[in-house]
């Protein structure tokens, strides 16, 4: 649900929290990693007018004003979640496209490394990572194993 800190972040930099922009807030807080098509489908369930210029200009406020953020998981649309949330990588897994959250903290060793060879400083709020999560791994290795051996007869 919005909180009273959206608002009155919204009001510190000279914006008001307008029907729009809390309906799209409380789509993002509800739905977590959604594409602005999801984040129109679930405004739409109040406010019907709404269209997705609308929902996409909202987004592009809300992200410069860092309340929320987007991440790349795949080839389609960005997707975004609340930018008050711990900062975390997004872990894709590419069989079932479930969206795993791991503290940047994983990576500090990978970053270390980047930023002492190459100078080069990282943004790891859009990075995602492309896998197989342990549920999908383990149903493949049991569909391995109780396909067994073909025997030729």
């Amino acid at each position: 649900m919005v909180t009273t800190d959206w608002q009155s972040d919204l009001r510190k930099r000279g914006y008001r929290l307008t029907p729009q922009r809390q309906l799209v807030l409380e789509a993002v807080d509800v739905l977590e990693h959604a594409t602005p098509d999801d984040i129109l489908t679930e405004v739409r369930k109040t406010a019907g007018g709404v269209n997705i210029s609308t929902v996409y200009r909202t987004l592009e406020l809300l992200e410069e004003l860092d309340l929320v953020s987007h991440a790349h998981l795949g080839h389609g649309a960005p997707t975004y979640h609340l930018a008050d949330r711990h900062h975390h990588i997004h872990l894709v897994c590419r069989d079932c496209t479930s969206v795993i959250e791991a503290d940047v903290e994983v990576a500090s060793e990978f970053t270390a490394k980047l930023c002492s060879t190459f100078g080069f400083t990282t943004d790891m709020k859009h990075f995602a990572i492309f896998g197989q999560c342990q549920n999908c791994a383990k149903n493949a290795s049991s569909d391995d194993s109780s396909n067994g051996p073909s025997t030729a007869s």
